[in-house]
């Protein structure tokens, strides 16, 4: 049992990052969902920054920096299980 759940490891780790990630960039249901702008999501608020005549982009630059900055955080912490999940897919017996 115990070798089982060693090779389940880097697996888990890779569909938990990625499935983070989906959350953490989804812009389309809390679009649909959310009707209050005090409760609008970071990509949600980041694209309501785009004007029609101006755009202030050093304001969207720092949202998007603070939206990239946890996803880094959470590869660097998790990177030789995401890279050993990447490798145990593309291992042929």
């Amino acid at each position: 049992m115990e070798c089982c759940l060693a090779s389940l490891k880097p697996a888990l780790t890779f569909l938990g990052i990625f499935t983070f990630i989906g959350v953490w960039n989804d812009y389309l249901w809390p679009l649909v969902t959310i009707n209050s702008p005090s409760r609008y999501t970071l990509q949600v608020m980041l694209a309501q920054l785009n004007g029609v005549y101006d755009t202030d982009y050093a304001i969207i630059m720092t949202g998007t920096l603070m939206a990239t900055v946890p996803l880094i955080v959470l590869f660097i912490i998790f990177s030789k299980q995401f890279m050993a999940g990447v490798a145990e897919g593309a291992v042929k017996e």
